[in-house]
């Protein structure tokens, strides 16, 4: 998996009646503003599907790049059983009051060079060694970015294309 230069996601309104949101484009929040985030953020929080349908969330440790979330867990960890069922999860940063949250599906990171990069940034960032962890990549589809302080003038959805 080379690293590219995703093409970025098309922003419009959330669909949220009842919230005051404004019919028009203006004041929407920027995807470089969600990406930011996500590649601040040091916790983040992780919702899986149990194959029963009850949802599952938890906090984890990951890196936003290339486009993508990439995080580490066990095959025997709840989130890892439910992802090897469903591979869709929901990934949120960790500051409510500038929430981005993003959702997509999910893969084991196979590339060898990737793998590599991930695990000297993973280091650096948290001091830790992952490399002989399972690795799993998020792609995501749809992402929220929600600031607070101007909520109902800045709520995005942001839709990434194919």
């Amino acid at each position: 998996m080379p690293t590219r230069k995703p093409t970025p996601p098309k922003a419009s309104r959330p669909i949220m009646p009842g919230y005051g949101l404004p019919e028009t484009t203006k004041g929407l929040l920027p995807w470089s503003w969600g990406e930011q985030r996500l590649k601040k953020s040091h916790n983040y929080w992780i919702s899986t599907g149990r194959p029963d349908g009850r949802p599952h969330a938890m906090v984890v440790w990951g890196l936003w790049m290339d486009g993508a979330f990439y995080f580490s867990t066990g095959a025997q960890t709840v989130k890892g059983r439910n992802l090897a069922h469903t591979p869709y999860c929901v990934i949120g940063t960790e500051n409510a009051a500038e929430a981005v949250v993003v959702e997509g599906a999910t893969t084991m990171l196979n590339d060898s060079a990737t793998r590599k990069r991930f695990t000297a940034l993973y280091k650096k960032k948290y001091g830790w060694d992952i490399a002989e962890e399972p690795v799993f990549v998020m792609t995501p589809e749809l992402g929220f970015g929600l600031y607070e302080k101007k909520f109902a003038q800045s709520a995005t959805r942001w839709k990434f294309g194919k």
